[in-house]
């Protein structure tokens, strides 16, 4: 009995993109840096796989259990498979950038694995395009990283686009005034995340009108800001509450077209995130997961950290959104046309197909090859 796997299965999460998606992503990827690069992020290309010990410090220590090991059969070292681009480029800002000026723009793009997919996104091997704004503390630099991300992605054609924003260091803040530690906080994050309110309300004790108040304020940026601001927030939690407003400012005058919501509460996905925190999302009919998450975090290694923030898009995600676009037509060139002929036409914008050998219908050949022209009598005619 024959039980080798049939030669077009792939290991769970992984999958061929076949044309014209191939060519479509690559298009995609292309029109996203090239708004990053105009607004003077350069871009730098990480490796593939990395010795585990340097993918997984600083904000890489979160990855550890996403991430592929091996054994490096060169060096003798265990190494990974990166699971995630933001880590490296910090290693790059930290290290072989490090005398580089700062604020120190840099983008990516390129494919990350990952040991396990969700329900959401199942696939294993995702394509990213991501920007990191390195070495800048203000509000100003959270404003760039969602307008610049916002900008790539309608620049795209991504229909219905919208920024959440969240706060991950305001509950961690808020427990912590309110002596709510250990398990009892581990108790309350997972109530926030799954917005519990009566939970919240039994595990918050003392705090839980103010954290059922919090997770109330979910909603669009005004209605979220008011609301924050009938909070009694204690200092730490308060200067949360004006750097978000700050940033709301700004985006008001950088993207007004971008709507955005606010999540205070929200923190997963979000664990290493030091401050202001997004998500993008698509409110087409049919669109399903993130388009792209960032925020800020700390760069660079424990002993010179670095502010930092940044974002990364996922072009699986981004493909699904995007209306299908019109094929480009392709012109059958029959055997024999001059080579100069072809190169002409192909300036002229043609995709051109050149036959290998004599074909008794041109016309059929055409069909055949999947083009919707033929060159007859020296000029482009559709064979329908």
């Amino acid at each position: 009995m024959n039980d080798a796997p049939h030669p077009a299965l792939l290991p769970t999460g992984m999958h061929d993109l076949l044309p014209p998606e191939a060519e479509i992503e690559a298009q995609v990827v292309a029109r996203l840096m090239a708004t990053l690069a105009a607004h003077g992020y350069e871009r730098v290309k990480p490796p593939l796989v990395e010795f585990e010990e340097t993918l997984f410090s600083g904000a890489g220590a979160d990855m550890a259990t996403a991430t592929f090991r091996m054994m490096d059969p060169a060096s003798h070292r265990m190494i990974g498979v990166r699971a995630d681009m933001t880590p490296q480029i910090a290693r790059i800002a930290a290290t072989r950038l490090c005398d580089a000026s700062r604020p120190l723009r840099l983008s990516y793009a390129g494919q990350v694995l990952r040991v396990t997919g969700s329900e959401i996104r199942p696939e294993r091997q995702v394509g990213q395009v991501g920007a990191e704004l390195i070495g800048a503390e203000g509000s100003a630099a959270d404003v760039e990283a969602i307008a610049v991300a916002g900008e790539a992605l309608a620049a795209i054609g991504v229909p219905h686009l919208s920024a959440d924003i969240t706060l991950p260091r305001l509950v961690p803040a808020l427990a912590e005034a309110y002596g709510i530690t250990g398990p009892r906080a581990v108790s309350l994050r997972a109530a926030l995340d799954h917005k519990d309110a009566a939970a919240v309300g039994t595990v918050a004790g003392e705090a839980g009108e103010l954290f059922g108040n919090l997770l109330a304020s979910v909603g669009p940026a005004g209605t979220a800001l008011a609301a924050l601001d009938r909070l009694d927030l204690p200092e730490r939690a308060r200067a949360e509450r004006i750097r978000l407003g700050a940033v709301l400012d700004g985006l008001a005058a950088a993207a007004p077209e971008l709507k955005v919501t606010v999540d205070p509460v929200e923190n997963r996905g979000f664990e290493y995130h030091t401050g202001i925190s997004f998500t993008f999302f698509s409110a087409m009919a049919g669109a399903i997961g993130e388009l792209g998450r960032g925020g800020r975090y700390q760069a660079g290694n424990p002993l010179t950290p670095e502010p930092a923030t940044g974002f990364t898009l996922y072009t699986d995600t981004i493909l699904r959104t995007l209306p299908s676009p019109a094929a480009t037509p392709r012109l059958l060139l029959p055997y024999g046309i001059d080579r100069g002929r072809g190169r002409l036409l192909r300036e002229a914008g043609w995709v051109t197909v050149a036959a290998l050998g004599p074909a008794g219908d041109w016309r059929a050949e055409a069909r055949r090859l999947g083009c919707a022209y033929v060159l007859e009598r020296d000029r482009p005619v559709p064979i329908a």
